[in-house]
């Protein structure tokens, strides 16, 4: 969805940008593109993606690179001395890059070992996950962020398995997962297992309210927020958010007057997320499940 992305931010030549997720750099080349003097600052957790990134765009001045969590976007901006910015982009979930690089663990496409990790500093993997979690904890974790809903079966699998031997690789856990929830066609078995792990062994979902609350604090009037997600839960979270500060009033329901004072900050543009197109769709079967939503500050 990089073209809907682009012409929702609304970019200004000379507007100071924020792109999250920089992944592979798809994104932040076209933002770059429509820079002449404005400034992009371009984060990722993944020290790969930085380096990517230098060797990409050496020596660019509208570009600045942070090895860092968007979720320190208010601690990374003040490092900058930049308090206000004209947009910021979020493409969340795991990039096209890790995916498709077998040692990273991340896909049962490939026969790796169990790692998952975005910021490979961490020492905490998917390997700690399956092999020191206790049933009812994966059951809750493969529930709760892959909507499984043969979660407590496959917890009890695991839990089998590693009795006679640690589980080291993706295929070993995919094999295992295959045991217990049958292929469907166009439906791999292990997807909603490995996204439940992936997004536990990144916290992928904590604090992400609170960041895109901080960025939308820092945008400049007109500024635009626009965030992609791949799954339910983090669609959820940026739907309430959007709800909350697009809203005059967010009080109980119940409660005939407003007593909380809260004001509109943001107008909604996408009443209705976006999706991919068919030709993208056919092109990337990533983006199927893709939803993006964009809001301006008032």
């Amino acid at each position: 969805m990089l073209n809907e992305c682009i012409e929702g931010l609304n970019i200004k030549p000379d507007g100071i940008y924020v792109d999250g997720t920089f992944g592979g750099g798809g994104h932040s080349s076209k933002i770059l593109e429509k820079l002449t003097t404005g400034k992009l600052i371009a984060i990722d957790k993944d020290q790969t993606a930085i380096s990517v990134g230098r060797q990409r765009f050496p020596d660019n001045p509208n570009l600045i690179l942070i090895n860092d969590d968007f979720k320190n976007i208010v601690d990374i901006l003040d490092n900058l001395n930049i308090s206000k910015i004209d947009g910021v982009l979020l493409d969340l979930g795991v990039s096209s890059y890790q995916l498709d690089t077998a040692d990273r663990g991340f896909s049962y496409r490939f026969d790796a070992p169990l790692d998952m990790r975005m910021d490979q500093n961490a020492t905490f993997s998917a390997y700690d996950v399956v092999n020191a979690y206790s049933e009812q904890e994966l059951t809750e974790i493969l529930f709760k962020y892959g909507e499984e809903p043969f979660a407590r079966k496959i917890a009890r699998e695991i839990v089998n398995a590693r009795k006679k031997s640690d589980i080291k690789t993706t295929k070993q856990l995919a094999d295992i997962i295959e045991k217990v929830v049958f292929k469907k066609h166009g439906s791999n078995p292990s997807t909603k297992t490995f996204q439940a792990i992936r997004i536990e062994v990144n916290s992928e979902l904590e604090r992400l309210d609170s960041a895109i609350n901080s960025m939308i604090d820092r945008l400049n009037t007109n500024g635009r927020i626009a965030i992609i997600t791949f799954h339910s839960l983090e669609d959820r979270i940026v739907k309430t958010v959007f709800k909350n500060r697009s809203s005059d009033c967010i009080c109980d329901k119940s409660i005939p007057v407003c007593i909380c004072g809260h004001k509109k900050e943001i107008n909604i543009i996408t009443k209705k997320p976006l999706v991919a197109s068919d030709k993208e769709r056919e092109a990337n079967s990533r983006s199927t499940c893709a939803k993006l939503r964009i809001a301006e500050k008032i």
